[in-house]
């Protein structure tokens, strides 16, 4: 009988994500801040991984292991740090460094979670997003309330990350449905989508509309009417009773962020003119790049700008073009991977849409760490795609779910 993943290593590796960078000092104990409770979690993660991997049996031989695309993330990763030689005395190389470890550590922790069991895996991780999501909703609502700008997060990190969150709650209400046939997690879309709004954040917002039209489009053939003319429905139902009895710090803040300053006056929060000057950093030091958090070194540090809002513009300013090979070719041996579905097409899909939209909201706000989900995601997607241990690819069936009839 083949041992099922352990649900414990998931639980932490997922709370170490969502939690962001939170030290001690945000707790109360200022005295504490250089306790990084990332580390802490990680070690605690790994510990358990270990046991469960101890416990499972390994991959058989005859299993297709394209693994060059993870290869290439993680020597990109230390070009990265290994970039810090050559940044600016500004830089702050010290805590990028630790912020890249970690996300190489997260990437490899989830492939290696993932690879040899990869259902309970995937399922049990949207099954966290989705709580994830809820709790961190009910807290920007009923706790935290509007920041300063009239947008809304939770538990101290900003609107673009709290909108990452919760459109990552809608993707995994949408799983969970397709993983169960239940229609209960679909119910609590309406509570996402009011808290995304609420974030303000633009481009979050913009990047879960592209990635859910594709979806959508992608699987046309497949909706039937009567479905999709039920969801217009409620969707259009939610929106009027929104409108209607929402709060007026929501209608006030549609209004100023998303009619006024959008609409009317194209205002885009300077990001033109940072994106600019990440442009031409990259022109002054086209090889290989102006080093680790060069950005914030040469021109931050003097314009209050902690980073260049696009992790693309990011890595060609700090990494050149040798930083933008290996990202390029970790993503494109990724994508041939992936493309098709692989082994399992639905847990595929899902994942690469989890990981297409975080990675659309890089290219407008967050720096190297903020973009863990996507690599994540990328990496379960990965694990997903490939051919179950000890069979050979030619053998590979998709995936049967609860609700699909086994094949005779």
């Amino acid at each position: 009988m083949t041992e099922r993943a352990f649900f414990a290593p998931g639980l932490v590796l997922v709370l170490v994500t969502i939690g962001g960078r939170y030290t001690l000092d945000r707790a109360g104990f200022p005295e504490l801040a250089w306790v990084d409770l990332r580390v802490i979690g990680l070690i605690i993660a790994l510990v358990l991984l270990a046991v469960d991997l101890s416990r499972r049996p390994a991959l058989g031989e005859t299993a297709d292991r394209r693994e060059g695309w993870l290869l290439a993330a993680i020597l990109f990763f230390l070009f990265q740090i290994g970039s810090a030689l050559w940044a600016p005395a500004a830089s702050r190389v010290g805590p990028q460094t630790l912020d890249l470890v970690l996300l190489g550590v997260l990437v490899l922790a989830f492939y290696g979670y993932a690879v040899s069991d990869p259902e309970p895996v995937i399922r049990a991780t949207f099954r966290l997003m989705f709580a994830a999501a809820i709790v961190f909703a009910l807290q920007a609502l009923l706790i935290s309330g509007p920041g300063e700008q009239g947008r809304y997060s939770a538990f101290g990190g900003g609107p673009n990350v709290f909108v990452r969150i919760q459109i990552l709650g809608v993707i995994s209400a949408v799983a969970l449905h397709m993983f169960t046939g239940r229609i209960l997690p679909l119910l609590v879309t309406p509570l996402f989508l009011l808290a995304a709004t609420l974030s303000g954040s633009r481009a979050g917002l913009l990047a879960g509309l592209v990635v859910g039209a594709y979806a959508l489009l992608k699987l046309r053939r497949r909706l039937r009417p009567g479905v999709v003319a039920a969801a217009g429905v409620l969707l259009a139902a939610v929106v009027a009773a929104l409108w209607a009895f929402a709060p007026p710090e929501f209608t006030s803040l549609f209004q100023e962020r998303f009619v006024e300053q959008t609409v009317q006056e194209q205002y885009l929060s300077d990001r033109t003119s940072i994106w600019a000057a990440a442009w031409n950093l990259f022109l002054d030091h086209p090889v290989a790049g102006a080093g680790l958090d060069g950005f914030y070194g040469a021109i931050g540090v003097n314009q209050m700008v902690e980073y260049p809002h696009n992790y693309v513009l990011g890595v060609a300013a700090e990494g050149g073009l040798v930083g933008l090979g290996l990202m390029t070719t970790a993503i494109a041996l990724w994508t041939r991977l992936v493309h098709g579905g692989g082994a399992r097409p639905r847990m595929t899909g899902l994942c690469v849409a989890a990981a297409v939209f975080v990675a659309l909201s890089s290219l407008f706000s967050g720096d190297y760490y903020d973009s863990r989900l996507a690599w994540i995601f990328a990496a379960l997607a990965a694990a997903a795609a490939l051919p179950r241990a000890g069979t050979t690819p030619g053998d590979v069936v998709p995936a049967v779910t609860e609700r699909e009839p086994v094949p005779r």
